[in-house]
């Protein structure tokens, strides 16, 4: 990791051409470790990253600092050979989306991630595993390397480990609460943080609120069956973690999964649980993620999906 980390700072000395990104449909952690990472680059080397992304940004992280700075894939120079481009949190190459000419065309491609990739696309890895967030990567990294940062450095920093720990409820060890604690001593306001993400639009709390009133349930309440149809799949903010949130409160429940109708015949799935795994499910349905957060995306109905979902927690 030392030697990995020192390779990617000479190569940021000599880049002059930048370029970040993180996974389609960009969470908090990937969203705000991409805005995060650009602004110390430019802190530190005088040069301002390109942010790409695909997907959709969800309405909570509308307020976040430099969301300006985020820029959809289809209105920048796909064609540009960068010195350098980042892959932040990606998990897998087709996570990437419609970014990838940029990835195909760079002269040195690195990674920081913290999921198991079996498929790298750098060749450059910086990455973690035992992370609880990219966002908490990038600030190791940046004190090792001494960088310079700033207040929006540090809310993005913050929001992205926030996002990806679930509210520090899927902390494994203290390093995350030091990383905080740093964070707040330098002048970081929990209550700003937290006040960001309160940005939910109208339409999303409705349908959301709806979306777990009938929600289903199976195996004596363990398992939460939330569906999201086509129709109310556009008023889904992010991943649609308030429905996750509320339905995993439930006191016998023990897993919860969320299908969402996002095409005729493609159905996301995500995937929770409260002390158990879940990955192995969704590598079963051909996707992947963390021990008790994870997900799939299926090129099938929504009605054979929750048939496959329903019959794999069987046991569990």
């Amino acid at each position: 990791m030392e030697q990995n980390i020192k390779i990617f700072l000479e190569k940021l000395k000599d880049a002059k051409n930048i370029a970040i990104m993180g996974h389609k449909n960009p969470d908090g952690d990937s969203f705000c470790s991409v805005l995060a990472l650009a602004k110390m680059i430019e802190l530190n080397y005088g040069v301002r990253p390109l942010c790409v992304y695909d997907g959709n940004i969800p309405n909570y992280l509308d307020a976040v600092p430099l969301r300006s700075w985020a820029k959809y894939f289809e209105r920048v120079d796909l064609e540009q050979s960068c010195d350098l481009v980042i892959l932040l949190d990606y998990g897998t190459p087709r996570h990437i989306g419609g970014a990838m000419p940029l990835v195909e065309k760079a002269k040195f491609v690195v990674e920081i991630d913290h999921h198991k990739n079996d498929e790298h696309l750098a060749q450059l890895c910086v990455n973690d595993e035992n992370a609880a967030a990219v966002g908490q990567i990038l600030y190791r990294l940046a004190k090792v390397a001494g960088w310079q940062t700033d207040s929006s450095v540090n809310e993005l920093l913050a929001i992205s480990v926030i996002t990806d720990t679930g509210n520090f409820r899927f902390v494994r060890d203290g390093d995350i609460m030091r990383m905080i604690g740093d964070l707040v001593d330098d002048g970081l306001n929990m209550r700003d943080v937290f006040d960001l993400l309160r940005n939910k639009p109208k339409k999303a709390i409705i349908m959301e609120s709806g979306v777990v009133h009938r929600s289903e349930f199976y195996y004596k309440n363990r398992l939460a069956v939330a569906v999201v149809s086509r129709e109310n799949y556009k008023h889904l903010d992010g991943r649609g973690d308030t429905v996750l949130n509320l339905l995993g409160s439930i006191e016998e429940v023990e897993f919860v999964a969320m299908l969402k109708e996002q095409k005729p015949n493609q159905t996301g799935v995500s995937l929770r649980s409260r002390t158990k795994p879940v990955n192995h499910i969704a590598e079963a349905l051909g996707g992947g993620g963390h021990e008790k957060a994870a997900g799939a995306v299926i090129n099938d109905t929504l009605e054979n999906v929750k048939a496959k979902v329903i019959a794999l927690f069987k046991g569990e």
